[in-house]
């Protein structure tokens, strides 16, 4: 079949008009002084009609947009965009073990993939690897060649970010405009600066989520009946515990935050991690490691928006279906329960089994909470709860440093 393609000079943005199936035409410019342009091309298959546009692409494109140079630059920038989201997805898939952005990140690299093999050829066919003037010239920093992982991070982002704006820039040439999308590049771009901020967070967290293990204390203040909360959290951490969280439900904020300040410093001193329940502006106050919020609390998302980045978000579940929004909405960590009943909150119990479904359900630390003592605590290590969380076995204990050692034992002997 032969192919008559009508091209319009006057307006270039408009890229090819009609391609028309006819006989055999002139294969050559109209004189100059016309606007529109006849053009043929004789081919034999429809599928070739991706060439054919290139070819004229190419043809009608002013001298300076197709120079070899030019091939290179865009071949280069998508090199350079796939390199950089290759390695924000590995990090996301195998040191942040998160699956969310991980399927963002390689949705994004594919999408952005050449489709059309005419195209991909003169791409190749211009790439000059060995005679880039840019290759072994270096800065400073370069030279150091020492990062860590959140400076790799930051990097492989602005060399996508970055690689996303020329391609975006290349797209407007209209022998680049057919393969190029310029509203998806800016879009792809815009997308990657909340990926790059996302993934920040996940690694600045991952050192409190990764100490997110053991036993867990809850200081509840009208549990104490009337002990020192300070002598009780340190007796907690001198017995093993790994996380004090603080929990109140009757004092006013004011008589609350210097509690939590004084359990902020002694966690600080003695490196346990430290979470507030419920109340973001006495965590904000305190820069406690991390808030702990119930199905009713304020939601993960916006309460993700108002706390500095590497502040840890726990939430309380009872389902994998809760489980899994808490995670999909930024949740940290889950707490689990009540998995047997207890006499510190009245709620459902759910049991082990309930608890082994969630685990298997998310990526994140799993906190089971309700009812746990030393008589049960392997029992709940054995479903697969990373950390146990516990209030009124230690909180009654007469000598609570026994008490959380004596559990603290019983969870690490399971493996």
């Amino acid at each position: 079949m032969e192919y008559l393609i009508w091209y319009n000079t006057d307006r270039p943005h408009r890229g090819i008009g009609k391609i028309l199936p006819m006989r055999y035409y002139l294969d050559k410019f109209i004189p100059p002084s016309q606007s529109n342009i006849l053009w043929t091309l004789t081919k034999t298959c429809a599928a070739d009609l991706e060439m054919l546009k290139l070819a004229l692409l190419t043809k009608m494109a002013s001298p300076e947009a197709l120079t070899p140079q030019n091939f290179r630059l865009v071949d280069a920038s998508l090199n350079r965009t796939a390199e950089g989201l290759r390695y924000l997805e590995d990090v996301a898939r195998f040191l942040l073990n998160d699956p969310a952005l991980t399927k963002r990140l390689k949705l994004m690299r594919h999408n952005l993939l050449v489709s059309d093999w005419q195209f991909q050829k003169r791409l190749l066919e211009f790439r000059d690897a060995t005679g880039d003037v840019g290759l072994g010239i270096n800065i400073a920093v370069e030279k150091e060649n020492k990062r860590d992982l959140l400076s790799s991070i930051v990097a492989n982002s602005r060399r996508a970010q970055e690689a996303l704006r020329t391609l975006e820039e290349f797209s407007k040439i209209s022998c680049f405009s057919t393969h190029l999308n310029a509203n998806k590049l800016e879009q792809t771009r815009f997308d990657l600066y909340t990926i790059e901020k996302e993934l920040a967070g996940k690694l600045l967290r991952q050192d409190k989520t990764d100490r997110l293990h053991g036993i867990y204390i809850i200081i509840d203040i009208q549990a104490l009946n009337g002990r020192s909360h300070l002598d009780v959290a340190l007796q907690a951490i001198e017995g093993g515990a790994s996380v004090i969280q603080l929990r109140d439900k009757m004092l006013d904020h004011g008589k609350l935050l210097p509690i939590a300040r004084d359990l902020k410093g002694l966690c600080s001193e003695k490196n346990v991690l430290y979470i507030i329940n419920d109340y973001i502006d006495i965590a904000l106050a305190v820069q406690a490691d991390g808030i702990h919020l119930g199905q009713t609390d304020l939601p993960i998302a916006v309460a993700r928006k108002m706390v500095p980045m590497d502040m840890v978000i726990g939430c309380s579940t009872d389902t994998v279906t809760q489980a899994k929004h808490a995670v999909a909405n930024g949740a940290d960590y889950v707490a689990v329960g009540a998995i047997f009943p207890s006499s510190s909150k009245e709620t459902e119990v759910i049991g082990l089994k309930a608890l082994s479904k969630i685990k298997q359900a998310v990526p994140v630390p799993v906190v089971a909470i309700g009812g746990i003592n030393k008589t049960n605590i392997a029992e709940v290590k054995l479903a697969g709860a990373d950390a146990a969380a516990v209030i009124s076995a230690v909180m009654s204990a007469a000598l609570p440093e026994k008490v959380v050692r004596e559990l603290t034992r019983k969870f690490e002997a399971v493996k």
